[in-house]
């Protein structure tokens, strides 16, 4: 069906394809199991101290303002995270602001944390509900004076509603978002953020997303804050600014972040590299490229113990999640594995 209807979506400006995407999704009448695959018992795993049915999650920037998170559920994911969502209601960066590179499969945007803001989004989740697990993505607003004190503000707003919530410190399209990578700014914001949690009586998960673009001599530095301040899991990786060189597509110069395959190889270097340094510590959430069995468990080999897609979502379409599930099942199978958890980080 999709592959009926993606010549007239692909004809679409980006935003309007998507949008039309979200609006579509709101009144998906598709049970769930049409979206479940046989031995999908292979892919449950415990995460977080939840179970997870399969590893496979939509990444936060799809359903900004949470409002069709429960039918992309039903389309097979594991889970979903919705955001990045900011104390008040912004309209992000002038458009055209996304940029699809058919050529390369990968999409170029710098969106700027569109949502619609806490207040809209809480209600929108208390009245929805949830028949999966959700996660929040938090950030700051544009034109705030006090990025460390939004975050403050969202985990505070979101903390009894979602499953875990994602501090995104590593959207190339916020100024000064990514200062947050420096060791002294990254210990502050979590030292704050772990103590309303303790205020707040609360063990909600709480995750870090971070940029692929960080100096390697840097993440020993970020894996030591993330140890002492007990974080609960990172997400590896946002989109990249770099690795733009050898892409094809007429829009490889547009400004702003590179997701998809040429992200691929990149965030699975980095995953690597903070599985050795963490040494099984805390659960790596893995995310860059992902459009395949063969790159989801890619990832998994280098240690990503969930993983999560933006980019593979449009390029595939509905049937992304239950496509790679089952391509990721006929892997276990042909290499001789009962579980999925059983070949986290084994190729690192």
């Amino acid at each position: 069906m999709f592959s009926v209807l993606r010549p007239f979506l692909f004809n679409l400006d980006p935003e309007t394809a998507h949008d039309l995407a979200i609006k579509s999704l709101k009144f998906n009448p598709l049970p769930r199991s049409m979206f479940e695959v046989e031995d999908e018992q292979m892919l449950k795993v415990e995460v977080l101290g939840k179970n997870f049915p399969n590893p496979i999650g939509l990444a936060a920037g799809f359903d900004k303002s949470a409002e069709a998170y429960d039918s992309l559920l039903r389309l097979g994911f594991g889970f979903v995270e919705v955001g990045t969502v900011t104390p008040l209601k912004q309209l992000g960066n002038p458009k055209p602001r996304i940029f699809r590179l058919e050529d390369d499969r990968a999409l170029i945007n710098r969106l700027g944390f569109n949502n619609d803001g806490i207040e809209i989004i809480k209600k929108r989740i208390k009245s929805t509900g949830k028949t999966g697990i959700l996660g929040v993505n938090i950030g700051p607003n544009k034109d705030t004076q006090d990025q460390l004190n939004d975050f403050c503000i969202g985990l505070k707003n979101f903390i009894d509603i979602a499953d875990y919530i994602t501090v995104n410190i590593s959207s190339p399209n916020t100024e000064g978002l990514r200062d947050f990578h420096d060791q002294a700014k990254l210990n502050d914001l979590l030292a704050a953020l772990n103590k309303i949690k303790k205020d707040k009586k609360t063990d909600i998960p709480l995750l870090l997303k971070i940029s692929p673009d960080i100096h390697e001599n840097h993440i020993s530095e970020i894996v030591d804050v993330i140890l002492k301040n007990s974080i609960s899991a990172i997400v590896l990786t946002n989109t990249t600014n770099s690795n733009k060189d050898n892409l094809k597509d007429k829009a490889k110069n547009e400004s702003g972040g590179l997701s998809g395959e040429p992200l691929q190889q990149i965030s699975t270097n980095m995953i690597k590299k903070f599985y050795k340094l963490l040494n099984g510590k805390i659960p790596i959430i893995g995310v860059g490229g992902v459009n395949s069995g063969k790159s989801a468990y890619e990832k998994i080999i280098a240690g990503a113990s969930l993983l999560q897609l933006y980019t593979g979502f449009v390029y595939r379409g509905p049937s992304t999640a239950k496509e790679i599930k089952k391509e990721l099942i006929q892997i276990l199978k042909d290499e001789g594995i009962k579980n999925i958890k059983d070949v986290v980080g084994k190729g690192s």
